[in-house]
């Protein structure tokens, strides 16, 4: 039988009306309207677009946001100057620089100096310490977006094994420490496979839930997979595809239709994880908003 598919648009509107209720109690009851500001730093047009997306959401939500749009000269003291003013501004609670950066710009140096209060990339070492040792912090938005996804389509993690194959400090890393914790919606047995791997497929058949994060096109095909397991597709790749107008399409970093007759769920590319971040950014404004967590 075919997997079922979980529905990443529908899970992702599911989260931005829990958000969107808590956000209006917010107001009526504290007078606080989550706030937002997005920086990018050059012309890079997927980066444009990630933005825009992000900017929409924040109005549908009845958020307030800004965007600074910075040319790609701007200095690494230029732009740390303006974060510093967000920073300080007391209607915004996050601050998201919009990644990659311009070359000569440290983006650690960046990351670091956003206020970890208001960082809801939840890339500075302090939120991932906090991660790490199971604390209360702001998550990375694709890795929490993972997990709801998880268990909004009654796949709690719990007890199962977990593969990630990648190791990025955005998903990879991120996702083994919220799946390994001992909380709701966690407690699994989470292995991490990389390229480093010398015979990546004996960890890809071992997984109940496998986590595809490479950053390859179709590179998991469903004769990796153990059958009946769930499949969470993190990959956004344009490959060629003469049958289209545009002359390609997008898919995940897992090969679908192979896939799809061994699973017993997965998640589709695109209509999956991609949507799920923007919801997690939209969740971690709110969190950065209420001020609790690090009280």
């Amino acid at each position: 039988m075919p997997a079922a598919i979980i529905d990443g648009r529908a899970i992702a509107e599911g989260v931005k009306a829990d958000v969107r209720q808590r956000a209006e109690l917010l107001r009526t009851q504290r007078g606080v309207v989550p706030g937002l500001a997005f920086i990018l730093v050059g012309e890079n047009p997927a980066s444009q677009s990630y933005v825009r997306s992000k900017g929409k959401a924040c109005e549908e939500l009845g958020f307030h946001s800004v965007t600074h749009t910075l040319p790609a000269t701007t200095t690494q003291d230029e732009l740390l100057s303006l974060i510093a003013a967000c920073n300080g501004d007391p209607s915004l609670h996050g601050i998201l620089v919009q990644l990659p950066l311009p070359t000569h710009i440290d983006e650690q140096r960046v990351i670091e100096a956003i206020d970890f209060r208001k960082d809801v990339d939840g890339f500075h070492p302090v939120n991932v310490g906090r991660l790490v040792i199971g604390l209360q912090c702001l998550r990375p938005c694709t890795p929490a977006g993972i997990q709801e996804l998880l268990m909004r389509s009654g796949n709690d993690p719990a007890g199962k094994h977990v593969v990630v194959v990648g190791r990025s400090n955005i998903v990879g890393k991120p996702i083994l420490n919220i799946l390994l914790q001992k909380q709701r919606g966690a407690n699994a047995v989470v292995t991490v496979a990389h390229t480093g791997a010398r015979d990546i497929v004996r960890y890809t058949r071992e997984a109940d839930i496998l986590i595809a994060a490479l950053g390859k096109a179709e590179a998991i095909t469903g004769e990796m997979l153990k059958p009946g397991c769930v499949v969470v597709d993190v990959g956004i790749n344009r490959i060629s595809d003469p049958s289209r107008k545009s002359g390609s399409r997008l898919v995940g970093d897992v090969h679908f239709a192979s896939a799809a007759e061994v699973a017993a769920a997965i998640t589709p590319v695109p209509g999956g994880v991609g949507l799920m971040t923007i919801a997690m950014l939209m969740h971690n404004t709110l969190l950065a908003a209420t001020g609790e967590l690090y009280r």
